[in-house]
């Protein structure tokens, strides 16, 4: 027989291991601390085994608790997306991805339909996502810019965050060389201030400092290119469809690499499920392909991708 020890006492330590507080934990929890107190109490003297360390105004979880937690949360997470689904309408099938605007905008939107052709059953859900916001309890998957590293998640490769100058055939008629920087205003993004530092001192241009508009994010960076403001630091694949519809150019053949990448990210019981494996399939194909072929500007060749 399957023996299962004191669930509310697993619960109660789950929530507050992955919350840091037993406060936190009863407010999720809908009881008060001193009860999430008891029953970890409880929990921990059936176990025989210490789960936290408990110092002034912080829990500190110990080897075990660590090791309880890493396999808890992801069971108990199976279990709530279990349940989602059993009592679901029959007919409601839904997806839900963590994404930040801007990949949504420039890369995702776009190409949907493909997935919607060959899956129009599955309603797809975007809900904010992003490099700094945790992965939501509720996410399908999310899609994240990083080293990888996500603890907890699955972290599948799709596209390498390469970075070039890129700007309207106007102004790109007279960048000759990347020396030619000098001039023009290079837009800025608040989030990434690393990236003009990185792609110049790869061109030998250390010295020149990004001194231009700065926006929050990219896509607000990229249309202010495209608007003639000035020279944007772009980003794979966010700029690929404008090179290849010639909205913006790349004036020089320099593609470096932020250092980082874009992941699907999801939980490894999420591979069971057939509407996500389905986006899955699809969205691993689509990264896969090459981006469409830049237009070429006249009497140069643009950064190919």
């Amino acid at each position: 027989m399957r023996r299962l020890l004191f669930l509310n006492g697993i619960k109660a330590f789950e929530a507050a291991a992955r919350t840091g507080s037993f406060a936190a934990a009863g407010v999720e929890l809908n009881v008060s601390a001193a009860a999430v107190s008891r029953m970890v109490h409880l929990l921990e003297e059936r176990l025989g085994v210490a789960l936290f360390e408990r110092k002034a105004n912080r829990l500190v979880l110990t080897q075990a608790g660590r090791a309880y937690q890493s396999g808890l949360t992801p069971i108990f997470d199976a279990l709530a997306s279990l349940t989602a689904q059993v009592t679901a309408p029959s007919s409601v099938r839904v997806l839900t991805i963590g994404v930040g605007h801007t990949f949504a905008m420039r890369w995702l939107i776009p190409r949907l339909s493909e997935f919607r052709n060959e899956e129009p059953d599955i309603e797809v859900r975007f809900t904010t996502g992003g490099a700094s916001v945790p992965f939501g309890e509720d996410w399908s998957c999310g899609i994240k810019l990083g080293t990888g590293d996500w603890p907890g998640l699955v972290a599948e490769p799709l596209f390498a965050g390469d970075l070039t100058p890129v700007c309207v055939p106007r102004l790109a008629a007279s960048l000759k060389r990347p020396a030619d920087l000098r001039g023009p205003s290079l837009i800025r993004v608040a989030h990434s201030a690393e990236d003009w530092p990185i792609w110049l001192k790869a061109a030998n241009l250390a010295r020149i400092n990004a001194r231009g508009p700065e926006f929050q994010f990219y896509g607000q960076a990229l249309q202010a290119a495209a608007d003639g403001l000035g020279i944007a630091m772009g980003i794979r694949p966010y700029i690929d469809d404008d090179l290849a519809a010639g909205r913006l150019v790349a004036p020089f053949d320099l593609s470096v690499p932020k250092g980082m990448r874009w992941y699907l990210v999801y939980r490894s019981f999420q591979t069971e499920q057939r509407d996500f494996a389905a986006f899955r399939r699809w969205i691993m194909r689509a990264a896969s392909e090459p981006a469409a072929r830049p237009v070429r500007r006249t009497g140069r060749t643009t950064t190919r991708n």
